[in-house]
């Protein structure tokens, strides 16, 4: 008779543990549900972009005939650019281009030079300049300083002081430096110089009387926005 009541006592009370268990865990709050943490994309400067650029332009241009005369000029410039990135750990390998509208122009009447013989002065003009060029960056977070280097184009114009122009396309070089800051998803903004070299034209003698040769090199310090696609 005790072994059965306690086979029976020992029944009840477990029947009673498996009723209090989930009563008393309905009784504690359940926590704010919050979604599965998801790691954020790595940052990359890879890809396409374009943009606008816009900048000052100090150079100087010697006209080398009967005899030589180097001068200054200078202008602003604007104009547009696109290339492309790609980033490799921290190094961003990438290949731009731009074309700008330049106002760079200068005149010099210097009596004892090439320009002194040319009915008293010359005047050398750019108005337009592109480059093609590859650039190598360390990706910084959101700062990337570059260098750059590549192929140059753009116009010469000569005009010997009261007689006509002649203007020749002309190649040569770039090289140069910068930094660029990427902010807000695809933009990104930078400044960077470059040294221009677009080598010589050559004036011939219907328009500066005899041939003449006219060089053309700048500095060239720009701002510009890009946004990547």
């Amino acid at each position: 008779m005790n072994c059965f009541m306690r086979a029976a006592c020992a029944g009840l009370m477990t029947v009673a543990s498996a009723t209090t268990v989930p009563a008393l865990a309905a009784d504690f709050p359940l926590g704010p549900y919050s979604e599965p943490a998801v790691a954020s994309p790595a940052f990359t400067w890879s890809g396409f972009y374009a943009g606008l650029n816009a900048g000052y332009s100090w150079a100087t241009t010697t006209w080398s005939g009967a005899g030589s005369d180097t001068f200054g000029i200078n202008g602003w410039f604007g104009g547009g650019t696109a290339g492309y990135n790609f980033q490799n750990g921290v190094w961003v390998w990438g290949l731009e281009g731009d074309i700008d509208y330049t106002g760079i122009k200068g005149a010099d009447a210097n009596v004892g030079g090439a320009c002194g013989g040319l009915a008293g002065g010359c005047e050398t003009r750019n108005s337009w300049l592109a480059t093609t060029r590859g650039r190598i960056g360390f990706g910084w977070n959101h700062w990337m300083p570059f260098l750059t280097g590549g192929a140059a184009f753009g116009d010469i114009k000569m005009t010997p002081d009261g007689g006509g122009t002649q203007s020749t396309t002309t190649a040569g070089w770039a090289a140069g430096a910068g930094f660029e800051y990427r902010f807000l998803g695809p933009w990104s903004a930078k400044v960077e110089y470059l040294y221009v070299d677009l080598g010589k034209a050559t004036c011939g003698a219907p328009t500066c009387a005899a041939d003449t040769a006219v060089s053309f090199k700048t500095n060239l310090l720009r701002a510009g926005v890009n946004y990547r696609f």
